[in-house]
């Protein structure tokens, strides 16, 4: 018996358990690939798996559909594989280990991968299903997602005949997104000069932020790991000699980052005074955050008097300058869209290396000019620090279609199933609609998907109600399609 045995509907979570025993984190895509090109064998359907890892399924329509326009129902593969940092789960061997709590579904100490299995398991329920009436359905699973979209990106649209395409990556019940803003993720390179320096190396550890997606709470003024050791170091800087030995944090462009670790070396009889200032510090900061960083922990732990290839001077300066003055967070608010953000940066990931040190950041605007100017301040400040900005991938925006026929007919089921209209929404994450939009403007997309809460972070939830309603909701549009 599953742990998701008990749950309605049966062939969603069915499929949705299953998809949780196969690893599938992003940039290793390979075995969830190859299990939905096994799925479509299993259930003697024709698909495409593609070079790229992309699989393409593709079902008749049912009676009295046979000729009705196809429908695509389009979701990723790939996970945020994030964790707990007392896990020890592989996410390149392991099932998840899911739960059921409160009316929801998690994973134990790990992201559950609802985003997006979900839209796999509602499109696989339609694939293996004889009692739901249909158009010809062409399922399409990418790869890479969550890392650049890479997946749409590689995704040969000639194979496709449908032009109605249902995006199921929504993570808000009753909102129907018909947009989204364009994004860049990118990486500035902060050169590293080393020297020997003899001292205690005091090692600083921020964890238990809450995090979340850059593109969804943004918003939401969530504190980032990164920016306040920046913060942190660069006060400390000003009373008490020290040098950098690395920094360390993040683990996706996309994440508000939830914990850093910096490693510094003094002289042994400045170590107490460094913690203590540092306490005092961490006190100011929890003061500010109030109740909404519940889990905020930032330590200090001195170590070993030893001889240590440490950032020289010049380095110590210029990575702390950049951390703690480089932009974050939301840049500008839509002046369209009430309460909607139109540009942001998110400080993701930073990695020290010998020679270099490495942060990694995922820009998004919903105007294309305002997102190369973000660029270009960022290539500013790192020039300004003798380093580089690298563009590493990009995607435009997906515009509003004003004669979409798609989204006036799901408002319509919405209001018949629940009794109430559905919010209409431009997104400012990144979605595939803007890449497969601009590889065939004919497409007329709508995202939608049942609650989850607390996405790309181990806290991650799907909601087992909203997932029944969607559900229903998929199957009666499906039957309007005719």
């Amino acid at each position: 018996m599953g742990v998701l045995s008990n749950l309605e509907p049966k062939e969603v979570f069915e499929q949705f358990e299953a998809l949780s025993m196969v690893p599938r984190r992003t940039y290793r895509d390979e075995k969830i690939s190859d299990y939905c090109a096994e799925f479509a064998k299993r259930h003697g359907l024709e698909y495409v798996q593609e070079e790229s890892g992309n699989v393409i399924i593709y079902k008749p329509g049912t009676a009295g559909y046979e000729d009705s326009e196809p429908v695509i129902l389009q979701g990723h593969m790939d996970m945020v594989a994030s964790k707990t940092l007392d896990s020890d789960h592989d996410f390149d061997t392991e099932p998840l280990e899911l739960f059921v709590e409160d009316g929801y579904i998690g994973a134990k100490n790990t992201t559950l991968g609802g985003d997006d299995g979900i839209a796999l398991a509602y499109a696989m329920a339609v694939l293996a299903s004889d009692d739901i009436p249909h158009p010809p359905i062409e399922a399409v699973f990418t790869v890479d997602e969550e890392i650049g979209m890479g997946g749409a990106h590689a995704l040969d649209t000639s194979l496709l005949r449908g032009k109605k395409l249902f995006n199921i990556d929504g993570e808000e019940d009753g909102i129907l997104t018909v947009g989204c803003a364009g994004g860049t993720v990118c990486t500035v390179v902060i050169p590293v000069s080393r020297r020997h320096r003899n001292g205690i190396k005091v090692t600083v550890t921020s964890r238990g932020y809450v995090g979340g997606h850059s593109g969804n709470d943004i918003q939401k003024q969530r504190g980032n790991a990164i920016k306040d050791m920046g913060r942190l170091l660069h006060s400390l800087s000003k009373k008490i000699d020290f040098s950098l030995l690395s920094v360390n944090g993040g683990n996706a462009a996309n994440v508000i980052c939830q914990y850093c670790t910096a490693e510094v070396v003094m002289s042994a009889d400045r170590a107490d005074n460094f913690i203590e200032r540092l306490n005092d510090l961490v006190c100011t900061l929890k003061n500010e955050y109030g109740d909404s960083e519940p889990g905020l922990s930032i330590t200090a732990e001195a170590g070993e008097v030893d001889d240590y290839s440490v950032f020289n001077w010049e380095s110590t300066v210029n990575t702390i300058w950049y951390l703690y003055g480089a932009l974050d967070g939301v840049q500008a608010m839509d002046r369209h869209v009430e309460g909607a953000v139109e540009s942001s940066l998110n400080t993701g990931i930073i990695v020290t290396e010998e020679a270099f040190c490495k942060v990694t950041y995922q820009a998004r605007s919903s105007v294309a000019s305002k997102l190369e100017e973000m660029l270009q301040r960022l290539g500013l400040w790192s020039e300004i620090v003798g380093g580089r900005l690298e563009v590493e991938s990009s995607y435009p925006a997906w515009p509003y279609k004003p004669e979409s026929e798609l989204r006036p007919l799901m408002v319509e089921v919405h209001k018949e199933l629940f009794g109430d209209e559905p919010r209409i929404e431009v997104m400012h994450a990144g979605l595939e609609g803007g890449i497969l939009m601009g590889k065939n403007p004919d497409l007329d997309i709508v995202t939608f998907g049942p609650e989850m809460l607390n996405v790309h972070t181990p806290g991650e939830r799907l909601n087992i109600e909203s997932t029944a309603r969607n559900w229903e909701f998929i199957k009666e549009v499906l039957r309007r399609l005719k």
